[in-house]
């Protein structure tokens, strides 16, 4: 073992994360940001005590039991952690940590950037300005929803959830929220709170999905629960593509049964559901939530944290397995 620590990084990370890599350990970057197979990450992994992914690369049960014995900590550049199999990852005994806070504002920005998006049609207007078929203006022309002063219900009221709501109050929106707990009042500022999503959906005219991805949020968007929500409602969706059902999503917005929708994530990413695209009244985003250069710094050295202060002997502070 050399005197650093080997850290494999898997993703090209911003200079300034990467110049304080190199500065604090023996790091392995990736300078052309190729997006590594399994069994890449495999055989550049020999030797390494600890590896910094993005969301990205999977480390499934087979790759974490095949990874080299010297690997002890995951250090992920990222909040979610679906992309790792937790439980493996304990029973080998590596610590596996994310970076949560530094891109809730970031996030939320974008939530509120799919809301207006898919509420006034910018999709649309933007695509008649750059083909050059935008021919005249009339008091039927391209009308889309007002956000001002509507409901809107937040399902996970988490770190990004609240952001979402106090930017969204600027509008003067009415906050609805489910959650698996109900906020304190200092943090609730008011929103109201619904135990259930099924009594919430009624009253949104715009849903903005901003739960993790468990086991209990996989297809929590279904037919099912659209049909609850308001006709003409607008879906919005930054937390993980897994959240919503493709088929019954598509359907709605095919049939009018909701207005629009603001996707910032999706199923099967990048390889979505081509019929999304194909969607006027869509709004479209390539996972960009965190892509400001604030956050990916504050990401990158939230990471190193925790890699600094697991290889001091301590507790990383983001740990989760």
């Amino acid at each position: 073992m050399s005197a650093k620590p080997t850290i494999l990084v898997t993703r090209k990370l911003p200079e300034a994360v990467e110049a304080r890599l190199s500065r604090d350990f023996d790091v392995r970057l990736n300078p052309n940001d190729i997006l590594y197979s399994k069994d890449d990450l495999i055989e550049l992994a020999q030797g390494a005590q600890g590896i910094l992914p993005c969301h990205t690369e999977h480390f499934t049960a087979d790759v974490i039991e095949r990874l080299p014995e010297e690997v002890k900590i995951i250090a992920n550049f990222s909040v979610g952690v679906d992309h790792v199999d937790l439980a493996a990852a304990k029973g080998k005994g590596i610590v596996v940590t994310n970076t949560p806070d530094v891109l809730s504002d970031a996030t939320a920005e974008i939530a509120i950037l799919l809301m207006l998006g898919a509420a006034r049609r910018a999709g649309e207007g933007e695509a008649l300005v750059r083909t050059r078929a935008w021919k005249d203006w009339s008091p039927s022309f391209m009308v889309g929803i007002q956000i001002t002063g509507k409901r809107l219900g937040i399902v996970g009221i988490g770190r990004v959830g609240q952001v979402v709501a106090d930017r969204a109050r600027c509008f003067g929106m009415e906050i609805h929220y489910h959650n698996r707990s109900r906020l304190p009042p200092e943090l609730e500022k008011g929103a109201i709170y619904h135990e259930t999503l099924e009594d919430m959906l009624p009253v949104c005219q715009f849903l903005s999905l901003n739960c993790p991805n468990t086991p209990d949020t996989v297809g929590l968007l279904n037919a099912d629960r659209i049909a609850k929500l308001p006709d003409g409602a607008v879906v919005i969706n930054t937390a993980r593509g897994v959240v919503a059902e493709d088929d019954a999503l598509i359907e709605a917005l095919q049939s009018g049964k909701l207005a629009a929708a603001g996707l910032d994530v999706f199923n099967n990413e990048p390889n979505i559901d081509t019929r999304y695209a194909d969607l006027p009244n869509t709004f479209l985003m390539p996972h960009i939530g965190s892509a400001t250069a604030e956050a990916r710094d504050a990401m990158g050295f939230r990471a190193l944290d925790n890699l600094d202060a697991f290889f001091r002997g301590g507790e990383p502070g983001d740990r989760v397995a």
